[in-house]
C-alpha cells in the first residue's frame, strides 16, 4: 500500500495552523506540525494527537529543521506571531522567524523539490494610501516603527520566496492574509476580535483605540483555509490577497460583539497606537479569478461560532 504524501505545517499549533492540519488530514495527507509553542498551544491539536497520520514536533524554524521534514512534498509556512500584542514583545524573534525561518524552508525545498506556501500578511501594505489594496500596491510601511519587525519581516520573506523561485526554481505560493478569526483564537491573542469577545464575556470595557472609525475586514477561518488550500495547487505563485472585501469599522465590530454576547460592557476609548492602519481592505479580484474563491461566512455568523467556542473555553 502506498504511503500517503507528507505535508509540513510550521506554526501548526497556532490558530490557523491547527485548522490547516485538520484539513490536510481529512484529505488523506500525513501531517507534521512544527511549532516552538511561543504563541501556539498544544491544546489546539489535542484532538489530533492519536491520529495515525499526525505528528507534532516542537521546533524553532530559525534553527535547522528536524530530519522528518525532509520527506515533505508540501511546506506550509504559518510560523510567525500574528498579532501586535505578541510581536512587539518579541521583535527580534519575529523578524528572524519571518526571514531566517523562510530561508530554512526554501533551502529544504530546493533540496527536495517540495512546494512552499508562504502565509504573508496584509501588514506588507502598512498604513495604506490606496484603497482597496491590490497586490501590485507597494505599501506604506514604516521600516523603523513598532510594527516593522512583522511588516518588514513579511515583505522580506516574500522577496526571498521569489528570489529562490527565480534563481533556483523553487515552487512557491504566497498568500496575503487579512484579519482571520474563528474558533481557537486565544483569549490573550491580542487581536481585536478576541480582545472584544473576552472583554464582553468578562463584563469589562471594550478597548477601542482612536475614534474607532478605522476599518478592517474579517475573514472566517474556514474561508481562509479554503483560500490557502486552493492556492497551494493553483498554477500561480501569487501573491494573492486572501480576505474579506467587506469593510467594518472597529466601533461597528465592538457594537456587534456586544449585541451577540448580550454583554452590558461599555466602550472605552484609548489612544491610537503608532502606525496603526486607518483603513484596510483587500482587492480580491485575483483570488476570485485564479482560485474561484471568495469568503462566504458572514461576519455575524462567524462571530457567533467564535463567541460560542471562547465562552466554552473560558468556562471550562
Amino acid at each position: 500500500m502506498t504511503r500517503p504524501s507528507l505535508a509540513v505545517v510550521t506554526g501548526g499549533a497556532g490558530f490557523l495552523g491547527s485548522h490547516l492540519c485538520e484539513r490536510l488530514l481529512g484529505a488523506g495527507w500525513r501531517v507534521i506540525a512544527l511549532d516552538d509553542l511561543s504563541t501556539g498551544h498544544e491544546r489546539n491539536l489535542r484532538h489530533l494527537h492519536e491520529h495515525p497520520r499526525f505528528q507534532l514536533l516542537r521546533a524553532d524554524i530559525t534553527q535547522p529543521l528536524p530530519p522528518e521534514a525532509e520527506d515533505a512534498e508540501r511546506l506550509y509556512n504559518l510560523a510567525c506571531p500574528a498579532s501586535f500584542a505578541h510581536y512587539h514583545q518579541m521583535p527580534v524573534q519575529t523578524a528572524l522567524t519571518s526571514v531566517v525561518g523562510v530561508w530554512q524552508l526554501l533551502s529544504l525545498a530546493q533540496r527536495t523539490g517540495a512546494r512552499v506556501l508562504q502565509a504573508s500578511s496584509a501588514n506588507v501594505y502598512g498604513d495604506p494610501l490606496e484603497h482597496p489594496q491590490p497586490e501590485n500596491y507597494r505599501g506604506h510601511v514604516n521600516a523603523l516603527g513598532p510594527r516593522a519587525c512583522h511588516d518588514e519581516g513579511k515583505r522580506c520573506a516574500e522577496t526571498l520566496c521569489f528570489a529562490y523561485h527565480l534563481e533556483r526554481d523553487v515552487a512557491i505560493r504566497i498568500a496575503r492574509l487579512f484579519n482571520c478569526y474563528g474558533p481557537r483564537l486565544r483569549a490573550n491573542d491580542g487581536r481585536v476580535v478576541s480582545n472584544f469577545i473576552v472583554q464582553a464575556l468578562r463584563g469589562e470595557p471594550l478597548t477601542v483605540h482612536g475614534t474607532g472609525q478605522q476599518t478592517r475586514t474579517f475573514c472566517y477561518v474556514d474561508d481562509a483555509i479554503e483560500g490557502l488550500w486552493r492556492l497551494m495547487d493553483a498554477p500561480i505563485e501569487g501573491p494573492l490577497n486572501i480576505g474579506s472585501a467587506v469593510e467594518t469599522t472597529i466601533l461597528e465590530l465592538a457594537e456587534l460583539v456586544l449585541r451577540l454576547t448580550g454583554s452590558s460592557s461599555r466602550v472605552e476609548y484609548h489612544a491610537l497606537p503608532a502606525d496603526d492602519p486607518h483603513r484596510r481592505c483587500p482587492d480580491i479580484s485575483r483570488a476570485r479569478h485564479h482560485l474561484h474563491w471568495e469568503p462566504h461566512v458572514a461576519l455575524e455568523d462567524g462571530l457567533r461560532e467564535t463567541i460560542g467556542q471562547m465562552r466554552y473555553a473560558m468556562n471550562g
